[in-house]
């Protein structure tokens, strides 16, 4: 076993570890942030579940819910854009899409230092004693799986695309209105939430690196230094961008099922 094997397999208990028996000596409440973190995701992830095998109440006309977008399985009347090619699916619709910006959320870089330091308490904060004894990085099942990130931004683009069509078909009218141009709140949540989405798509380290990263000289490639230095300044906002999205997407499919099962009307501005 090499040495960085040996400092890596000991952990927070290495030789290169100051020998300090307590578990942190921050006296702030540090561990507010971690235990925020743990009860926003773990009620967003109830949350998702329940909507995602619901399989009801995702569409009312213009409005489709983006958890089910795109709807390709056995879906309702009018929310198949693209068609039902997974018609036979015996589960809910959202189940065959989900798995994209699900997996773009979990192996995201910032996602993965919020879950892991929330559920995993790895380390639970900074200057804090992670409980841990052994430590492999990102090298075994399943957080290798992390590795997968850049190809789940790919999809995540494919995504943002499909629902700003849906935001799009939300300016058209609902079922029993004339042909034109129609808004309703539910086109602003809709908008808000792809506004959202997109902002936290566009400021992921991977677009950051697929615009200008492996680049030699900026000087003779003035268009990708260009986008490299837009995406640059939203980088920084990443973390906020992915708070933001997370939540908009949880309201713009709750606004949806709320029209959808009657609870609430929507409110159309013209």
């Amino acid at each position: 076993m090499s040495v960085t094997d040996d400092r890596m397999s000991n952990g927070v208990g290495g030789p290169t570890r100051a020998a300090i028996p307590e578990k942190t000596l921050r006296t702030d409440r540090w561990w507010l942030a971690p235990l925020s973190t743990f009860l926003v995701f773990s009620s967003f992830i109830v949350y998702a579940t329940w909507r995602a095998f619901a399989d009801k109440d995702y569409f009312t006309e213009p409005y489709l819910s983006p958890f089910y977008s795109p709807c390709l399985g056995d879906c309702v009347k009018g929310s198949s854009d693209f068609g039902q090619p997974f018609g036979g699916f015996p589960l809910s619709a959202a189940l065959i899409i989900l798995i994209f910006p699900l997996g773009f959320r979990m192996t995201c870089y910032y996602y993965r230092k919020s879950y892991y330091r929330a559920f995993w308490l790895s380390p639970p904060a900074c200057a804090v004693a992670e409980p841990h004894t052994t430590y492999t990085g990102e090298t075994r099942l399943p957080l290798i799986l992390n590795n997968l990130h850049r190809y789940f931004w790919y999809a995540a683009i494919v995504v943002g695309l499909i629902l700003s069509y849906d935001v799009v078909l939300a300016f058209g009218p609902a079922e029993g209105e004339s042909d034109g141009i129609h808004m309703g709140l539910g086109t602003l949540v809709l908008l808000a939430n792809v506004v959202f989405i997109w902002l936290y798509t566009l400021s992921c380290h991977s677009c950051r690196h697929a615009v200008g990263g492996r680049l030699r000289h900026f000087s003779k490639h003035p268009v990708r230094y260009r986008l490299w230095t837009w995406v640059s300044k939203i980088n920084v906002h990443h973390a906020k961008f992915a708070w933001y999205s997370l939540f908009s997407v949880a309201a713009a499919d709750l606004y949806v099922m709320l029209v959808a099962n009657g609870t609430i009307d929507d409110l159309r501005f013209f």
